[in-house]
């Protein structure tokens, strides 16, 4: 049982690790429909998660050192207001239809999301004793994936469902008909970033009147060469990058990974997947894109963290999480494999699969690397968001990869990223034994 002084802020902590899962995998959506669009290359389609996630990269230590001086809860209201704000620009965005304006919205977007990770992580880590910080993260990261499971549906009932005219259609248009085409499109993105801006700038009210526990003692506690001086809390950075960057990647390329696999005519002629698709959408496929098809089935991806995260929170409750950490890495590896070497529905579960292994690896990765800072916590938490950036650069990576040779092979690079991990958890396993 959680103690009532613990679970109350908990509580409220869930909520915004809810929505920022949530806005983060709907960014994904996007990136199918913006390819098109601007006829974009794997690559430059890859730039998007570049925009949001180099944020990380910029905002994270400057987030930690203010969080040391303002506290837990003025840096989540700050960051809620930033994302507010980074949503609302959305309209004038899609209303342009200017690719970089689209990426400098993603940014600000992701700068608040930024300055909320920096906080909420590791003040949820910090609510009670050290021991159960991995079972506590990978609870409230559950919620979080809720988002992320919740968000593929949306964005493939609001933003993947129609169709895309290409350049050349757009050019035989009339002008009045071209002008309501364009109307269409940015409706498409404006009203759900618009919804959203609403709920984030009501959370931060309900923050804000919440009564949090204080649990920095000190400010300023420490520098930032002292808290790199820990090999755990330096190598556990560099498989937050690869964890993300990875997590992304699979996340991002999805519906263009099953559909250079022909899934949609797959799932329409196989009767059990017709129905799975049919019942995730809630409409007849025959009214679907394929794009709106095969992302249906993104949001089982994104389910399988979810599970995994519930499953894990007890599993690192009552497990050494280092081991666990090892058998769900080792676990990814395995089903990237199996994807690899397979086609039709063996290759696209397999990758699903993927994200029920992915589950735990942020959380116990980000509370093993904390483990024992004290007070240093928020600039510990500062240096590993910054390698969430890890979701600006393995994207593109793997898209370029994609370009040159073919998926199966460019997932090699997520070979090594879920190999790393497994490794990082084998080697803090036997130096805290």
């Amino acid at each position: 049982m959680i103690p009532e002084r613990t679970f109350r802020p908990l509580a409220v902590l869930t909520s915004l690790f809810f929505m920022w899962g949530f806005v983060t995998v709907l960014v994904d959506s996007l990136i199918p429909r913006l390819r098109e669009i601007f006829e974009l290359s794997y690559f430059q389609a890859g730039l998007v998660q570049f925009a949001f996630f180099i944020a990380y990269g910029v905002i994270s230590i400057p987030a930690g050192w203010l969080l040391s001086r303002i506290g837990y809860k003025n840096g989540m209201l700050l960051g809620l207001a930033t994302m507010g704000a980074g949503c609302l620009l959305f309209w004038p965005a899609a209303g342009l239809r200017i690719f970089p304006v689209f990426l400098l919205g993603y940014f600000i977007l992701a700068s608040g999301m930024t300055v909320l990770q920096v906080a909420a992580n590791p003040f949820v880590a910090a609510l009670g004793d050290e021991r159960g910080a991995s079972s506590r993260l990978n609870l409230a990261q559950a919620f979080n994936s809720v988002g992320t499971t919740i968000a593929p549906v949306v964005g493939a009932m609001y933003i993947l469902s129609d169709r895309i005219s290409s350049s050349s259609d757009i050019a035989s248009m009339t002008g009045v008909a071209r002008n309501a085409y364009y109307a269409q499109e940015a409706s498409a993105v404006q009203g759900p970033f618009i919804v959203l801006a609403c709920i984030l700038f009501i959370l931060a009210l309900v923050v804000g009147l919440a009564r949090l526990p204080r649990i920095l003692d000190s400010h300023g506690s420490g520098t930032y060469r002292q808290v790199l001086a820990v090999p755990g809390l330096r190598w556990g950075a560099l498989g937050i990058f690869l964890y993300v960057g990875a997590e992304v990647a699979i996340g991002s390329y999805l519906v263009n990974y099953f559909l250079s696999m022909d899934m949609a005519t797959i799932i329409q002629k196989n009767g059990t997947m017709y129905s799975i698709a049919r019942m995730i959408l809630g409409r007849d496929l025959n009214e679907v894109d394929p794009k709106g098809i095969v992302g249906a089935f993104v949001a089982l991806y994104w389910g399988g963290a979810m599970i995994g995260r519930f499953i894990g929170s007890w599993l690192t409750k009552n497990h050494r999480p280092s081991v666990v950490l090892v058998v769900f890495g080792l676990s990814a590896m395995a089903l990237v494999v199996l994807s690899m070497i397979t086609h039709g529905l063996w290759a696209m579960w397999s990758i699903i699969a993927v994200g029920l292994f992915n589950s735990i690896m942020f959380p116990t990765v980000f509370s093993m690397a904390i483990n024992g800072l004290g007070d240093m916590k928020p600039k510990a938490s500062g240096i590993l968001c910054t390698a969430i950036v890890g979701g600006a650069v393995i994207p593109p990576l793997l898209g370029f990869l994609i370009d040159i040779v073919d998926f199966k092979m460019a997932f090699v690079l997520l070979i090594g990223c879920y190999a790393y991990i497994a490794a990082y958890a084998k080697w803090y396993g036997t130096t805290r034994s």
